[in-house]
């Protein structure tokens, strides 16, 4: 690699994390471990890094806490999740946040390695560029710039409806938890946000519907699925 590239490594389990810290600066990368939640966040304050390395369940500050935290100071970082846990809950509230991938423990060093360059490759190519594009059937969709381009001309999106659309994107054909959704989202899910979350749903299906090949559908009892025929 012709620059190497900084990365900050936050894993309380000592063994694991300097295996990983050792693995790392052997393959070329520049690497700085961090045993907490709390010393990550001081480490990125004050140092430049191009990839972030969190473990999820972490003392004084757990992963989730310090991304959300990292997110309100840099948007664009990739932050790629370690989790003990293969729990769909928990990559939605990961997603949510602003995740670009997950890797499930126990794994392969070799695979991280593969996650690192896939996540790097697509923030190359959407760095290029204004923001990310996705497509939603024949619809184009800016989720960093929380825009929807539709026939009648851009909308802007609501925080809120971003975040729902994106998880259903992420999660295109697959049933999208409604309890899992409303916690990654909303913090809880009573029932009052649950009613506030069906309120989002009905407009982004109104959003959509110049595409009818696209549908989000009610999964009783479970939650929904954004489905492209």
């Amino acid at each position: 690699m012709s620059k190497k590239l900084n990365l900050l490594l936050a894993e309380d389990d000592e063994n694991l994390g300097q295996l990983l810290h050792t693995f790392l600066k052997t393959k070329g990368y520049d690497a700085d471990l961090a045993r907490n939640g709390k010393a990550a966040f001081e480490k990125f304050t004050n140092g430049k890094y191009d990839f972030c390395i969190f473990d999820v369940m972490m003392p004084e500050m757990d992963g989730f806490t310090l991304a959300k935290e990292i997110r309100e100071i840099d948007r664009k970082v990739p932050i790629l999740f370690l989790t003990a846990k293969s729990m769909k809950e928990d990559k939605l509230e990961g997603f949510a946040i602003g995740a670009d991938d997950y890797l499930t423990k126990p794994f392969a060093m070799e695979e991280l390695l593969a996650r690192i360059s896939a996540i790097l490759r697509r923030t190359e190519t959407t760095s290029s560029e204004t923001s990310e594009e996705l497509k939603v059937g024949k619809i184009k969709y800016e989720p960093e710039l929380r825009l929807l381009h539709l026939e009648e001309g851009v909308k802007k999106l609501t925080t809120k409806e971003n975040q729902l659309l994106q998880l259903l994107v992420k999660n295109e054909n697959e049933i999208l938890d409604r309890q899992a959704t409303l916690r990654a989202i909303w913090g809880d899910d009573n029932y009052f946000n649950g009613r506030s979350m069906d309120v989002y749903i009905a407009k982004l299906r109104k959003l959509l519907k110049e595409d009818e090949a696209i549908e989000i559908m009610n999964v009783h009892g479970k939650g929904f699925k954004l489905i492209v025929k």
